[in-house]
């Protein structure tokens, strides 16, 4: 026992043979204190970071004379030299500009914004402080080029340059080198299991593909959030923020969202933080009754009635078919029908997060470390895909194990899901009414009823209608009866989808990666190497994927090499060059090599010019490969060789025959959805063409990309504009299998006339060529002083021919023209400030398996004033987001976003 209690005092704890210590205050020009500013002894890795006061205590192992540096984002770096013991340095830092903030995301290692190769947009602790918007998270919809798409209050989905839906497999996000996607989903669901505001170091975002160093899914960009780090910043801080949020179907709602943060520096050795989070409101209401199958129509305008946000009518049936074709009822459509949205969810926004760390630097004047990270979060809220999700007691973990220092990383971690509670609230819609009676019986009653009316009433057609709805629908669960509540809890816990609608899955993936730079070894260019390996282990229990006898598990791995090289043309000129490749294989594709050029030519140090061409690819995701959901409007059936005949299931023709038929069918014996509506239109068979989709394979994209960056005197210029080309973009495409006949001959044409088919959602590539390109521009300055102001636009379109592909949907979703501006001041009088910040989007047509429909354009304000009180180390801010009123959303079937209004009490947040 002794020798175990002294092994761990040996790895927590250490000796130190302090000789120097320094003590001192760190300003700015105004004489006010810059918290968070970094101090180090150059040449040497030891250092630490000032209080809220702008104050250090710096104890080092090293004899004057040396050179201490101070240096904090937005400021210029000042050295001075220590030449005694217990010398006091006051450093006076002279403000920079954005040009000057160092990111690492670009090239995988430090270096200024102004020499980055490619585009990179920032967003550290000063912006996080005075974002307008109501947390760390929402403010970055104000950079440059993003899109943030708003699932929910506590889901928002985040994007560049189009090619986006809220399954958002092209982007991917970084929280300290972890991948945070969700296994079951494959991609991010928001800061929902993320990081704490107190927690956050930087955010860097990377639009634009980004293969060559970040492999697959790095497609359309990333987004890096880094933490702070036990050593650098100790103590304690929390935030706490009150409010509302108001929105004309909801109503006025409370808010609530805290965080607390602790972190204590054992020794230069030893270190640990923990972060809790926790955020409750109430969601954004998704209403619309809107008919997405009759322009305008309503239930008693059209008999087939399917509201947006009404669910359960999506059971329809034709009635002549139904009476066996014998003419007595007509040849029209009637829906069952539905439930609103809203009685079907609470609308609870809920999050709760923890996250931990022990950090551990072994080796005395080297910052080599040792970390142990792990993350739990759990929550609620809306996902939409291909139906409306309540993500009800959702959870998810993640643990990283990492070794790392200035020249190399090496990680391992593990991401795993439950759903929880979690329910599809359209099958819930639609199986409450299964469970009062079933289709057809209520079917029945409603044919029955109408013969009735007309033949022995006398009822005209629309009289005979009514007359047959009521009856079909005499003894319905009305919501909020003990009836419906009792229905409601049995389906959303019934897996089954013939009758329930739970939502499972226990998924995880294992992921591993390291980086070497050799520049500490070699010094005519900046070399790196790295890899990664990732496994997946898919566990739906057979509800989302074809994984009905057990889990599914492959791999895919990828290695890649980055060379660097700085040349001095002359006094005034020196251009970067860098050049990536990465080499990716997934066990189902052949490999694929991803190569990266860029040149970045500096003049005077104040103007920089990039141009690059880099590739990217994106692997088909888990569901891409192995789903086989019933989604209700088609069958979502993956593409994977081994998983097309996993899935099967039987089907009754119109003649009472069972058909079974596997996900086979949809790629091997199909027709285009368009062509059987034009058939269904004319009942001309040569109308019907053959779909039979290729098997999904990887997505490629070529992109070449020139930017600029500068200053004149205070104004600051960012450029870019870029081409995408796509080759093999996966997409889904609605096909009709038969279950007689073949496509190919013709003889299907039967059973598609006697509707004995059944609808598949297909992942697939195209064989078309689908382009992109667009602009955008960035300028920042200071007016009357010290007020900032800023403001970009951005342009992006699609280059795809959608008229001659009706059957293939890019999702693009983007809007053609974003404007977004900023105004603000840290430091109106001593200690307040403001910021106000406008959006507008212009209006885009949104396109993806939930429903297609046009996003109107929308502005929207946020401002938030804020007072520091330096004796309580606190910052008071009173804010709120869409102060004008005026709701909007930003994608089809989703919740009109409303205002929110809060006000936060932040304390000791360095």
């Amino acid at each position: 026992m002794r020798t175990i209690l002294s092994i761990l005092l040996l790895f927590f704890c250490s000796l130190t043979y302090a000789q120097t210590t320094i003590t001192g205050t760190v300003v700015d020009d105004s004489n006010l204190p810059i918290p968070s500013a970094n101090i180090i002894v150059v040449g040497a890795s030891v250092g630490t970071v000032t209080d809220f006061d702008g104050n250090f205590t710096l104890t080092v192992d090293q004899t004057p004379p040396f050179t201490l540096q101070a240096s904090s984002v937005g400021f210029e770096p000042s050295s001075q030299e220590v030449n005694t013991n217990n010398q006091v340095i006051n450093f006076i830092l002279a403000e920079g500009t954005s040009l000057d903030e160092v990111v690492i995301s670009a090239s995988r290692t430090p270096e200024r914004i102004f020499e980055s190769p490619v585009t990179v947009e920032r967003f550290g602790l000063k912006e996080i402080k005075n974002t307008a918007s109501a947390d760390f998270y929402g403010g970055l919809e104000n950079l440059k080029g993003v899109d943030v798409n708003t699932n929910s209050l506590t889901f928002k989905s985040v994007n560049t340059r189009g090619f986006a839906s809220f399954a958002n497999t092209r982007f991917m996000q970084l929280v300290d080198g972890m991948d945070n996607s969700t296994p079951a989903l494959n991609f991010p669901i928001g800061n929902l299991v993320g990081l704490t505001e107190t927690d956050v170091q930087s955010v860097e975002l990377l639009p634009g593909a980004s293969s060559a160093l970040y492999g697959a899914n790095a497609f359309n960009g990333i987004l890096f959030m880094r933490s702070k780090s036990p050593f650098d910043h100790q103590g304690i801080s929390a935030y706490v923020k009150q409010g509302v949020t108001s929105q004309e179907s909801a109503g006025t709602n409370p808010y609530t969202d805290l965080g607390i943060r602790m972190a204590y520096k054992f020794s230069d050795k030893f270190a640990a933080k923990i972060n809790f989070g926790y955020l409750s409101g109430t969601d954004w209401e998704a209403t619309s009754e809107v008919d997405s199958d009759m322009y305008g129509g309503t239930r008693e305008t059209n008999r087939n009635y399917n509201g947006i946000n009404v669910y359960g009518d999506e059971v329809s049936a034709n009635l002549n078919d139904l009476a066996g074709g014998t003419g007595i009822v007509p040849d029209v459509y009637v829906s069952r029908t539905g439930y609103n949205e809203r009685d079907l969810t609470d609308n609870e926004a809920r999050s709760i997060k923890a996250d931990w760390g022990l950090y551990y630097r072994p080796i005395t004047d080297s910052n080599f470390e040792i970390q142990y990270v792990g993350k739990v979060g759990t929550g609620t809220t809306i996902y939409q895909g291909t139906n409306r999700y309540n993500i009800d007691n959702f959870f998810q973990q993640q643990h990283k194990l990492e070794l790392k220092n200035d020249n190399y990383f090496l990680r391992g971690y593990v991401v795993a899901d439950k759903a929880g509670d979690s329910y599809d609230m359209v099958f819930t819609g639609i199986n409450i009414n299964r469970s009062w009676k079933s289709d057809e019986e209520w079917f029945g009653d409603y044919i029955n009823t109408y013969v009735a009316a007309t033949l022995g009433g006398g009822a005209t057609d629309e009289e005979a209608h009514a007359a047959a709805r009521a009856a079909a629908e005499n003894g319905r669960f009305e919501p909020g009866s003990a009836e419906f509540k009792n229905a409601f809890n049995r389906v959303i816990d019934d897996p089954d989808l013939a009758t329930g609608s739970k939502f499972q899955d226990q998924s995880k993936y294992y992921h591993a990666d390291g980086n070497y730079n050799f520049s500490h070894l070699i010094d005519f260019a900046d070399i790196q190497v790295g890899g990664s390996f990732r496994q997946y282990d898919l566990n739906s229990l057979g509800s989302i994927y074809t994984d009905y006898d057990g889990s599914i598990d492959y791999s895919e791995f990828g290695i890649y090499t980055q060379i660097q090289k700085d040349i001095e043309l002359n006094d005034i000129m020196e251009l970067k060059v860098t050049a990536s490749a990465r080499y990716d294989k997934s066990e189902f594709f052949e490999g694929f090599l991803s190569p990266r050029l860029s040149l970045g030519l500096t003049l005077n140090k104040d103007h920089n010019i990039r141009g690059s061409v880099q590739t990217g690819f994106r692997n088909p995701t888990t569901q891409d490969l192995f789903i086989g959901l019933d989604a209700g409007r088609a069958i979502l059936i993956g593409s994977a060789p081994d998983n097309l005949d996993r899935y099967s299931r039987d089907f009754t023709g119109s003649d009472g025959t069972v058909y079974t038929q596997t996900g086979a069918a949809a790629y091997n014996n199909s027709y285009a959805s368009s062509s059987v509506v034009a058939f269904g239109e004319t009942g001309d068979p040569s109308q019907l063409r053959v779909a039979n989709p290729s098997l999904v394979k990887p997505e490629k994209v070529t992109s070449a990309e020139i930017g600029y960056r500068g200053k004149f005197n205070k104004l600051i210029v960012d450029f870019s504009t870029y081409y995408n080309r796509y080759k093999d973009f996966i997409s889904q495409e609605v096909v009709i299998a038969p279950f007689y006949g073949s496509v190919a001959d013709g003889s299907a044409a039967v059973a598609i006339a006697n509707s004995d088919f059944q609808t598949y959602s297909a992942y697939t590539n195209s064989d078309v060529n689908v382009n992109s390109y667009g602009a955008s521009i960035g300028l920042s300055t200071k007016v009357f002083g010290s007020y900032d102001i800023g403001g970009s636009y951005t342009f992006t379109k699609q280059d795809f021919d959608q008229e001659a592909n009706p059957d293939f949907e890019t999702n693009f979703n983007t809007p053609e023209h974003k404007f977004k501006a900023h105004f603000g001041n840290t430091e109106v009088f001593k200690n307040f400030g403001f910021n106000v910040a406008y959006r507008f989007s212009d209006d885009y047509f949104w396109e993806a398996t939930f429903g297609d429909g046009v996003v109107p354009e929308f502005h929207t304000v946020d401002a938030q004033i804020n007072y520091k009180i330096p004796s309580l180390k606190s910052l008071i801010k009173v804010g709120g987001t869409n102060i004008g009123g005026k709701e909007y959303f930003t994608a089809f079937g989703s919740g009109y976003i409303g205002s929110m209004y809060y006000v936060s009490w932040t304390i000791n947040n360095l």
